[in-house]
């Protein structure tokens, strides 16, 4: 196998081929293309270990590109949660017809009680069962059944539409029930808790309807479609943000898509699964610390900004009538002068206050939450415990603080910038 470095593959001829769909050599002009193809022939190559072990013919290919596809040209919104919820829950049922209920090879599948259960938690009917006992008891069942019953056969269903009573004549009718009466009873409460009359039957209805569409269909090709839909739908919605969010980086379906057909059928003749893997990381780990870089670079030019504006402003400010400023750089101007004793800085305060950020934006208010708050005032910033032991009891001030007294270098949350200037209406209302 041919395993190359492909920071810049050499053009190689595409081949003509009747069918689409078959492996062959393709064109890479540039480290974008690369991309694209490495990451659709490691996507191939994945999915061949997963679904195509056993099955890697033509048609079953073709199914799945078919589907890829599709997905990709669609132009509908992203199928809505009630759909999606039906068809994976049909395809997880189909699966137990071989793995057993639940996944349990003990437990012989009765589709009958499980869609009767489903269907009865999804209308909240708990006359058989209630969900948090059946929870209870499959946990109980589940560790302790292991030999499978010789003489339980199968039972397939569709799934009814209907809330009814269900017979349980046996330990393995019960888990199945509870099985699906503890999903239908998620669902209600996921989807369909805020719905009522009939846009809550329109919702079980479409769940139904595209269970049922899954046990009737062919189990293989759903399973294919269903994954190739994910893939197809994952790749155009990449389209805006850059292939695997890597900014810069255009996705080409057709590359992406070639390179799935390749993995499929294991055509290593571009470059080896193994170079392929370590080429993605290398590039990604590249592309992270570039963008990375260049967040950096941006926070720090928006940090110098918002020091430069916050200097300027208290240089300003503190010309201004009433203004006082401290050796530290507090400013402070006095609004209402109280007449009470003056805290230290290891006793508790209570205050009613305003924080705002130089252009007046609001942070934080106790007036508007209408509560005043307490703390040990060696406990918040500089500014603060500097501020307010200058405040006899019932003082209103307004504090001007530089970032330095403030938050500094890294602000707080998202309200509050790094190196921002911060203003402060405090009304020390006691002393605790």
């Amino acid at each position: 196998m041919k395993k190359l470095s492909i920071v810049f593959l050499a053009a190689l001829a595409m081949v003509a081929c009747g069918n689409s769909y078959k492996a062959q050599n393709v064109t890479l002009s540039n480290p974008t293309d690369s991309i694209n193809y490495v990451v659709g022939f490691i996507t191939g190559n994945n999915v061949k270990a997963n679904l195509f072990a056993e099955d890697s013919t033509d048609a079953s290919i073709a199914v799945y590109i078919d589907a890829l596809e599709e997905a990709y040209l669609s132009e509908e919104e992203e199928q809505n949660e009630i759909v999606k919820s039906g068809r994976q829950l049909g395809l997880a049922v189909r699966s137990f017809e071989e793995k057993g209920a639940g996944g349990n090879s003990a437990w012989t599948l009765n589709e009958e009680l499980l869609f009767q259960g489903l269907v009865n938690g999804l209308f909240g009917d708990t006359a058989v069962m209630k969900a948090d006992s059946g929870y209870m008891f499959l946990m109980q069942s589940y560790e302790k059944d292991n030999t499978p019953d010789e003489k339980a056969k199968l039972i397939t269903s569709k799934c009814p539409k209907e809330a009814k009573s269900a017979k349980l004549e046996s330990h393995l009718d019960s888990v199945n029930y509870a099985l699906g009466l503890i999903q239908g009873s998620q669902i209600r409460i996921s989807f369909m808790a805020n719905q009522e009359g009939e846009a809550f039957e329109d919702m079980v209805e479409e769940f139904i309807e595209n269970i049922n569409s899954v046990m009737s269909g062919d189990l293989r090709k759903l399973q294919l479609k269903d994954n190739a839909s994910y893939i197809g739908t994952s790749i155009r919605q990449q389209e805006p943000v850059g292939l695997l969010g890597m900014s810069g980086v255009e996705t080409n379906f057709e590359l992406i898509k070639q390179g799935i057909i390749n993995g499929l059928y294991n055509y290593q003749e571009i470059i080896d699964i193994d170079v392929a893997k370590d080429y993605l990381n290398t590039t990604r780990k590249k592309a992270m610390e570039e963008e990375r870089r260049a967040a950096q670079e941006k926070a720090e030019v928006e940090n110098a900004a918002v020091k430069e504006e916050g200097e300027k402003f208290l240089a300003e400010n503190a010309t201004k009538p009433g203004v006082k400023v401290t050796p530290s750089g507090l400013q402070y101007k006095v609004i209402e002068q109280g007449k009470g004793p003056k805290p230290n800085a290891t006793q508790t305060v209570e205050v009613h206050y305003e924080g705002t950020l130089i252009d007046g934006t609001v942070f934080d208010s106790s007036y508007e939450r209408g509560e005043s708050i307490s703390f040990p005032l060696n406990g918040v910033i500089k500014g603060w415990t500097e501020g307010l032991q200058l405040m006899p009891v019932g003082s209103t001030y307004m504090l001007y603080i530089p970032y330095d007294l403030a938050y500094g270098e890294r602000g707080a949350g998202a309200s509050i910038p790094p190196y921002a200037a911060l203003i402060f209406k405090v009304q020390l209302l006691g002393i605790k």
